[in-house]
């Protein structure tokens, strides 16, 4: 679960800085209001490239560092501080302050779903392995590595499409917007089934959370 969390954190991040990054670009601007487009007309790319965002702050120059700031740090608590004490909550408010400061609409389902795993970090799912046959709980908890990186792919080339609105094979805006979502909704499919197959492997005694090692085998 922390590695599931971490990854996602990362990733959560780089969508930050993405939009952070082209904020600061439109300079010391005035934004038009609650939702704004951090890819402004000069630095948009193709049709649908403008990467839409919701800030309480009043220009794009303010909206632009703050993203980049607490994307930094959502990065870094990601990965080494999510699983102490409070490390979900401090995740979550720092996720929520990067919602609210421009870092992109998109983002509250996946930081949304990170902080739900999170809290897992030291407290596996038991049940769940009474789900699956005991013959087949190893092989299904092996799967989340390659589900995490499947999903960190897709991400990756949907982020790319979103902002250059390059697919290969496809001249038309509303087919390359399509396929960029369709992407997300793939890796979203993936990404819950790593996140099942990392409960379920957190839940094998012997597995490296240390409070599973000390759960009787009788309860599994």
């Amino acid at each position: 679960m922390r590695v599931i969390v971490s990854t996602l954190g990362i990733l959560l991040a780089v969508g930050g800085l993405d939009h952070g990054l082209f904020e600061v670009l439109q300079g010391n601007a005035p934004t038009p209001g609650l939702l704004i487009r951090a890819i402004g007309p000069r630095q948009q790319m193709w049709t649908y490239g403008t990467e839409d965002a919701f800030t309480l702050l009043p220009t794009f120059l303010l909206s632009g560092i703050a993203s980049i700031v607490l994307s930094l740090l959502i990065a870094v608590w990601a990965v080494g501080f999510v699983h102490r004490k409070h490390g979900s909550l401090v995740f979550l408010i720092l996720s929520v302050l990067l919602f609210l400061t421009g870092g992109g609409v998109a983002q509250v389902v996946y930081f949304t779903l990170a902080f739900a795993v999170s809290l897992h970090i030291h407290k596996p799912v038991v049940w769940i392995n009474q789900l699956l046959p005991k013959r087949s709980r190893g092989a299904f908890g092996r799967l989340w590595p390659g589900c995490l990186a499947a999903f960190t792919l897709l991400s990756a080339a949907a982020l790319e499409i979103a902002i250059t609105g390059y697919a290969p094979g496809l001249h038309s805006p509303g087919l390359v917007l399509h396929f960029c979502w369709s992407l997300l909704a793939v890796g979203l499919c993936i990404l819950l089934l790593g996140i099942a197959s990392g409960f379920v492997h957190d839940a094998i005694p012997g597995s490296q959370c240390p409070a599973v090692s000390a759960l009787p085998l009788k309860r599994l």
